[in-house]
């Protein structure tokens, strides 16, 4: 290996650990995320999907109801996209005894998980998203960050065989009173 070759090797590995994050990365921090406390009740959000060129193709408002029964809950998400389709999603969570957290929903192939640290929560699940005709699994790396108590800046990751397809940035926000989508 030359000189070249073994900057560009120790560049790449230097990138890659600086692209990697954990939920540890954020023990310690405050407000704390409490999946139960915050997606209780009404909860707005605003978003937009971004393309791997990091072009706006999608805006949406998403009007959130969050159930809960001991901790077992169920988030009914009603989308309003700005080009007038209105989408559905229905996810059943659960916590478990150690603090982690399971998930599905109709359009989630098999079991999404995650956990909480400090003011994060890192969400992971493959969606099924309709494109066309076609249909594409895309695995999701979902982070929420809470602002203050009552918003919360959410980042998510969408790739394909490893390779980032998709971004989607969601502000939610539940200070009273409550703005709704429509």
């Amino acid at each position: 290996m030359n000189f070249i070759q073994y900057t560009a090797v120790c560049a790449a590995m230097v990138g890659l650990s600086g692209c990697s994050s954990s939920v540890d990365d954020y023990q310690g921090t405050t407000p704390e995320f409490k999946l139960k406390e915050y997606f209780s009740g009404n909860v707005t959000a605003w978003g937009i999907v971004q393309d791997i060129n990091n072009k706006t193709t999608r805006r949406f408002c998403v009007d959130i109801i969050g159930t809960w029964q001991g901790d077992s809950g169920k988030l009914h998400e009603t989308f309003y996209y700005a080009d007038g389709e209105t989408q559905i999603r229905q996810w059943q969570l659960n916590i478990q005894q150690d603090g982690t957290v399971t998930g599905s929903a109709g359009d989630v192939i098999g079991q999404a998980s995650g956990e909480a640290n400090g003011m994060s929560f890192n969400w992971h699940y493959t969606l099924r998203v309709p494109v066309d005709d076609s249909e594409f699994d895309l695995k999701v790396d979902d982070w929420m960050y809470m602002l203050d108590e009552k918003r919360m800046m959410n980042r998510s990751y969408m790739s394909k065989l490893g390779i980032g397809v998709a971004e989607i940035s969601i502000f939610f926000d539940k200070t009273e009173p409550l703005r709704k989508c429509q």
